[in-house]
């Protein structure tokens, strides 16, 4: 990689500074809301909000609220009654019963000892009086105790009974017995079934909670939509937390700056700025190296940013009507596809951030403008913006059914306003690009494919002079264009360029047409009456002429490099060997060169190389195709051994390329004639 100079990191501070000071700017600017207002719950409103535009947002505490609702209304799931219980309270029953029955009928024990052990039956804990009756009774009216106690308790454990509703079941205990018993009796059997009953349905914690959360995920999110001028909270009112959401969707609140918020920002910008200069830096250097490119990328870096300030909102449609694809076709067609793409993404980027992190609107952004720029890669008519509009149209559609088909979950106008934007979206992309391609290309400099073909035309003012006083010129320019057009075509440089920029290579030559050789008659001369110093001088002064006459006419700096580094630093030979003959001891080798500078590009390499082949070629009028490869051949290594392609990009491979098909045209041109007899057609 070649060295970076200090001029070149000027440029480059030049270009990163400004975007990263913005760029920081509009993206904290959701964080340093001067002009929101500081609200807390509870607090009295100072004054009316109203909505400064439109918005539909998801309102997280109404659909909280909601899923509390649902939850609430979900019962307690109980299992079902146990069978195993029952069975097990009737068998205690028994066993009680048939043990009071041993002690009424014991002999041996006092009616005292016989209360004390009844008292001490687990299970059972009998009131003095229903113990009193129950030693009271005759055995047949013990046995109605016995049988309808056993029956009740069988009853009731049949029925569910759920932990904490004991009481209740036995409240419902005399609707269970018959009506032969006596009050005594009735009261005995009540008695022992509440000490004997027990809950045979529990709570089932699990079941609860899995219905519970169903519940609650089957509430669907409410949203709640504001129209621009709807008073959302009005002067004296008490601020609620539905308040508080409404203000926070609209960004009419101003939080509290947070400096990790702050280092986020920070940090992001930075690595969006180096990944930009870094790029520029290792790849495009020629955009660093010149002032008006470098103001031009800024340029259109701020007008994004700007604009992406205003149009990235919390509005559900404006975020889709901004014209990212615009800036991409612009960069490719005054830049070119690489830059486009990168500073696309960066973009996009940027536009992620403003919107939280919604990929949707970065996938928009991105596929739309990526589309668009590669569409727009070789333009050779103004509807092609068109046609990249109606592209970056049906990519924006796809983009939107993409994210929102899945789930089937969108609104139906959202999705038609979303539609309109998208075809609205191209529509203005194209146009803006279209605008922004004769405004910026004009201010800046920059030559485009459409003005090479406008230049390429021959009814072009410039070019019909030259036909007109310069006519063998004309036709020799129009020759190094084919082949220019060719060479460039075969090694993948700009073919276009070349063509055109060979075409007015010599444009100089209109002001002393005569005094170059395709333009003279048959033995004419003008040279053989000059010293040749001056002739060199005339010969020379053509690239100055013709940077006067490419000022005059407006031509692009492009197509002016073409005529001032076509002919390099060369020696006018023919005339520096003349003056050396003579004797002239102040002959110097300066008063003989050409001023240059050499080639830069492979474009104006390409047209240096072809000019010498064909004037070669044509000079010596070769006789077999072996002596046109021969004569191409030297006359490329002669600039090569001389350093005149030093500081262009072509390889040892290109120029072996370049060769092979300059000799395939010339061959074409120059090859050796048949003469037929007079009169023969």
């Amino acid at each position: 990689m070649r060295s970076v100079n200090f001029r070149l990191i000027g440029r480059a501070i030049l270009l990163g500074l400004p975007f990263f000071l913005l760029m920081g700017l509009i993206t904290s600017s959701s964080i340093l809301k001067v002009e929101g207002v500081v609200l807390r719950e509870g607090d009295v409103s100072p004054m009316d909000f109203k909505a400064p535009f439109d918005k539909k947002y998801e309102s997280q505490i109404l659909t909280e609220m909601a899923r509390a609702e649902a939850e609430a209304a979900v019962e307690e799931i109980y299992d079902p009654p146990d069978s195993s219980i029952a069975r097990r309270q009737v068998n205690r029953a028994r066993q009680i019963l048939d043990y009071i029955d041993s002690v009424r009928k014991d002999a041996f024990s006092t009616p005292s000892e016989k209360r004390k052990k009844i008292e001490a039956i687990q299970d059972l804990s009998l009131p003095a009086d229903a113990i009193s009756i129950t030693l009271s009774l005759s055995e047949e009216e013990w046995k109605e105790v016995i049988d309808e106690a056993i029956h009740v308790i069988d009853r009731a454990m049949r029925a569910e009974i759920r932990e904490g509703e004991l009481e209740k079941a036995k409240r419902m205990l005399p609707t269970l017995m018959g009506f032969g018993l006596s009050d005594a009796q009735a009261e005995l059997v009540i008695e022992i079934a509440e000490d004997l009953i027990r809950p045979n349905a529990f709570y089932n914690e699990e079941k609860t909670a899995e219905a519970k959360r169903i519940a609650r995920d089957s509430v669907e999110p409410i949203f709640r939509t504001v129209v621009e001028g709807e008073i959302i909270l009005r002067e004296g009112e008490i601020i609620t937390p539905l308040h508080l959401e409404a203000l926070d969707a609209l960004g009419m609140r101003k939080p509290k700056v947070k400096w990790q918020d702050v280092a986020g920002i920070l940090v992001f910008t930075s690595l969006l700025t180096i990944s930009l200069l870094i790029y520029l830096l290792r790849f495009r250097r020629e955009t660093l190296e010149s002032t008006r490119h470098t103001l031009l990328l800024l340029l259109l870096l701020v007008l994004f940013l700007l604009l992406a300030k205003f149009m990235v909102t919390g509005h559900p449609v404006l975020p889709y009507l901004l014209p990212i694809a615009a800036f991409s076709m612009l960069l490719t067609v005054l830049f070119d596809p690489q830059i486009a793409f990168l500073v696309t993404a960066l973009l996009c980027l940027v536009v992620g951030y403003l919107a939280k992190g919604e990929l949707e609107l970065v996938s928009y952004g991105f596929f739309g403008g990526i589309v668009a720029s590669f569409s727009l890669k070789r333009i050779r008519r103004l509807n092609a913006f068109f046609l990249a509009g109606a592209f970056l149209t049906l990519v924006n559609l796809a983009c939107i059914l993409a994210f929102r088909l899945p789930g089937w979950k969108y609104d139906a106008v959202e999705l038609m306003m979303l539609a309109a934007a998208s075809i609205a979206n191209g529509g203005l992309s194209a146009s803006l690009a279209l605008a922004g391609f004769f405004a910026l290309g004009s201010a800046f400099d920059i030559t485009t494919s459409l003005q090479l073909l406008e230049l390429a035309r021959p009814t072009h003012p410039l070019l019909h002079r030259l036909l007109m006083k310069a006519p063998g010129t004309y036709h020799h320019s129009i020759l190094v264009g084919n082949m220019a057009e060719q060479a460039a075509e075969r090694i993948g440089a700009d073919a276009l360029l070349a063509r055109v920029g060979a075409f007015y290579h010599d444009i100089g030559k209109i002001m002393r047409p005569y005094f170059f050789v395709e333009n003279q008659m048959e033995g004419v001369n003008l040279h053989e009456s000059l010293d040749p110093k001056t002739s060199a001088k005339i010969i020379i002064g053509h690239v100055r002429e013709g940077l006067v006459l490419a000022k005059k006419y407006r031509l692009p700096s492009k197509i002016r490099d073409f005529i001032a580094q076509h002919q390099g630093t060369g020696l006018a030979n023919y005339f520096y060997k003349k003056a050396s003959q003579k004797g002239d001891s102040e002959v110097r080798e300066e008063d003989f060169r050409y001023p240059g500078p050499k080639p830069r590009t492979k474009e104006t390499a390409i047209v240096m190389l072809a000019d010498a082949c064909e004037a070669s070629v044509r000079a010596s009028r070769p006789s077999s195709p072996e002596e046109v490869e021969r004569l191409v051949k030297k006359a490329i290594e002669e600039d090569l051994l001389a350093g005149e392609l030093d500081e262009c990009d072509l390889t040892l491979q290109d120029l072996k390329e370049i060769r092979v098909t300059f000799v395939n045209v010339l061959e074409g041109v120059f090859h050796p004639r048949v003469k037929y007899d007079e009169g023969r057609d």
